[in-house]
């Protein structure tokens, strides 16, 4: 749900097409690889568990994380 809340606080903002849409497209991709990459080292390092239920509630922790900074970040402007 807060996943939801997040692309429809930022599609307005991508569908401006203005130098600020243009910088949060850079932002929200660079985002995602990071999101990614740092998901995969875990994995990789076992930080997600070695079960597969601990490895999706640790997947799904990591990214709420960064999905909830980009609620408020995008929320008080």
């Amino acid at each position: 749900m807060e996943a939801w809340t997040v692309i429809g606080l930022r599609m307005p903002r991508l569908l401006a097409g203005n130098p600020a849409a243009f910088a949060e497209a850079q932002l929200m991709v660079g985002e995602k690889i990071e999101a990614a990459a740092a998901l995969q080292w875990m994995a990789m390092t076992g930080a997600l568990g070695f079960t597969p239920g601990e490895a999706m509630r640790a997947s799904v922790a990591h990214y709420r994380k960064g999905v909830g900074k980009n609620r408020r970040r995008l929320a008080r402007r």
